[in-house]
Formats: structure tokens, sequence, C-alpha cells
């Protein structure tokens, strides 16, 4: 069949009987609005029917055994399709960018659920995944943005990365403890899931794993968990609990922060965190977006105060800088709107200016700046310095 004659197809097609193959690309971009395949079909072939825009419906047959990549990717209209028991694996982009579809069953059959299978399928409100299941490829159920819960299958070992990036209202997922790693991204932008239990199997949570999770309000590491991905929580803002166990040997909680096992990095902290005397390192965008965080006290250990650590703490009012601070990342205080007042202990202007500089410090004419007793002068006289509304001893 020619490219021309596809594109001109009629609204209602019927294959006839007797063909066991539809071929690759064979319907692609048509304006067909229905379709009959017979039961003697076994495969339908890579993007058989790709960008049907006026499909709304197809029943597929039991004979069918195969399913080939991109088959059904952006049908916009496809609203319901049953996949038959004859089909083992979902291919990738199978149903990619089908933003109509509501409702899709999986046979018992299915083992396999390929890379961005219902990605952008941004109808479909649930989806219930058969316990034969045991691989759900990277990107399947991304910007599914109105699927509200999932139970994923037992046997199940990854949940790969970006596997429901942007799905914005999920509220509950179910992990089995079949699972040792959740990918990169995984759930990033999960914004209204409310809880999420980590099954003691987990070994590995990778980078952005639970990034941008609003609607989080505790963190739970089991003992398992021997690694974690840059900024797995970051954006978490709404978190006022966090927990390790205690038999973990990487990591440890303490006064509701994230730590290293030696106490010493601080991976991850929360509107109700204290810092701990035994942390040398605030990590990178460890207080990220804590809104409701008004004050935090700095201990005297602290020797790095990372990239972005405390970024978006509009509620913070207050800093305290200790002596022992010498290194800060890119801006850590970026966006605190709030503050009013900063206290630093033990050095002389020309020590802290490059600094402070790095803060990311706004609006310095609010911000009232309290300096070790005997330097005030020097600190006014500081062209920087001289920007902060007042500058008064520490007492």
């Amino acid at each position: 069949m020619s490219d021309n004659s596809k594109n001109t197809l009629g609204d209602n097609v019927i294959i006839p009987s007797g063909r066991v193959t539809i071929f690759e690309d064979e319907f692609k971009n048509s304006k067909l609005s229905s379709i009959v395949i017979p039961d003697s079909v076994k495969e339908i072939k890579a993007g058989a029917f790709s960008g049907c825009f006026p499909l709304r419906s197809i029943e597929i047959p039991n004979s069918v055994e195969r399913i080939g990549s991109s088959a059904f990717e952006s049908c916009p209209d496809l609203r319901s399709i049953s996949i038959p028991v004859s089909v083992t694996v979902i291919n990738d982009f199978t149903f990619s960018g089908c933003y109509n579809l509501k409702s899709i069953k999986i046979p018992e059959s299915v083992t396999e659920i390929g890379e961005s299978a219902f990605r952008g399928c941004s109808s479909l409100t649930e989806i219930e995944i058969p316990h034969s299941v045991t691989k759900i490829g990277s990107r399947a159920f991304e910007g599914c943005s109105k699927l509200v819960s999932i139970k994923l299958p037992y046997g199940l070992k990854t949940i790969e990365p970006f596997s429901f990036y942007g799905c914005k209202e999920l509220t509950d997922i179910e992990i089995p403890d079949s699972v040792t790693e959740i990918g990169e991204s995984a759930f990033n932008g999960c914004t209204n899931l409310t809880k999420i239990e980590i099954p003691n199997s987990v070994t590995i949570i990778w980078d952005y794993a639970f990034r941008e999770c609003h609607g989080l309000t505790s963190i739970a590491i089991p003992e398992s968990v021997t690694e974690m991905g840059n900024q797995a929580f970051f954006g978490c803002s709404e978190v006022t609990k966090i927990t390790v166990s205690a038999n973990n040997t990487c990591y440890m909680s303490v006064q509701n922060c994230l730590l290293d096992k030696e106490g010493e990095l601080l991976i991850k902290g929360c509107s109700n965190s204290r810092i701990p005397s035994s942390v040398k390192i605030i990590g990178t965008a460890a207080f990220y977006n804590c809104t409701k965080l008004t004050s935090i006290r700095i201990p005297n250990r602290v020797l790095t105060i990372d990239n972005s650590a405390f970024y978006g703490c509009t509620g913070l009012l207050s800093i305290e800088i200790p002596e022992s601070v010498i290194d800060f990342g890119y801006k850590p205080f970026e966006c605190c709107t709030g503050l009013k007042e900063i206290r630093l202990h033990g050095k002389a202007p020309d020590e802290t200016e490059q600094l402070i500089r790095y803060a990311g410090l706004e609006d310095l004419n609010n911000i009232t700046l309290y300096v070790p007793i005997g330097t005030g002068y020097a600190y006014r006289h500081n062209d920087y310095f001289s920007q902060f509304k007042e500058i008064l001893p520490v007492l």
C-alpha cells in the first residue's frame, strides 16, 4: 500500500480474513475511525496504526500474539482497548501519546511492559497490572497525569527511571518487597503522592527518585538501603518527619535529619529539623523550599553549606553562621525572601565578605547583620556590608 493511499483511506476498514500480519506502518497517519481485524491475524507490526487521529476503539482478536512497538502511538481519540490473552509483551511506545485513553485491560499473559508504553496517556485514571508482569520499562507511565493509584506486581525487581514521572494526581502506590531498585526520577513530579512505603528489599534509591513530591509528609528509609543518588528527595517541601532504620549500615537519622552513617553529611532536612552537632557539610538542596522553616542554628563544626542548601526557605527569618564555616556552594540562601537577620561569629569582614557575597542574599537593606564585638566599625565601613539595614554586635 503506497503512502498516498494510506492517507486517503475511508472511515471504516475491514481487513480480509486469511491475513496473518498487519504490516509495519500500514495504516500510519490514515483517517480511519474503525477497523475490523479478523481472527486470522497473529501479528500487528510496529507503527501499524500510529497517528490514526480519528480511531476511537479497536478490538484485537485473541489470535494476535504480538503487537509491535508504536503500534498505536499518537492515536489521540482512542478511548479504550483490551489486550488479548495471547499477547505476552506490550512493546515500547505501543500506546504512547494516546491522551484520551481512559481504560485498558492487561491480561495475566503479559510479562513485560515496554519503555514509554503508556507515556502521555493523560486521561488514564487507573490501571491494573497483573502479577505476571516482571518488568516495566523506563517512562512507561510518564505523564499519565490523571493516574490516581497503582499497585505494582509482586515479582517486579526494578522501578525503572522516569516510570511515573509527572503523574501529578498519583496519591498512593504500593511497592512490593520484590523491588530492589527505585530508578532515577521514578516518581519525580508526583506532587500529590501523600505516602510512600519503601520495602526492606530496596537497596538503591537513584537520583531525584522522589523529586518535588510535595504531598509527602514523612520519609522512612529501611535497613536495606545502601545507596542513595543525588537529591533523591529534592524539593519534598512538606516533609516534617525523617527516620532511618537503626539497623541501616550506611545512613542514619538524628533530629529529623537524614545523615550519612558518620553523621557528617546532612543529606535531607525538613521544617522540624535540628542540625546535629556532628554535621560538617550541609548538602546540596538539603532544605530546598522548606517554606515552614523559620530559624536554623548551624553547629560550629560545619565547614561547608553547599549549593542551594536553603533555597526558597521563604519563612526563614534568621540564620546563625559559626566561625567554622569556610565555604559556601552556589547561592545556598537564594530566595530566602523573609530573612531579617544574620549572625556571624568570630571573623572580620575581609574574611567573610567573599563568603557572604556567594550566599545568594537578596534585599540586603532589609537584613540586620550581627557581627562579633569589636568588628562593627570595620563591617560598617566595608562597601559590601554597608548595604545591610543595620550592623549590631552579637551579644
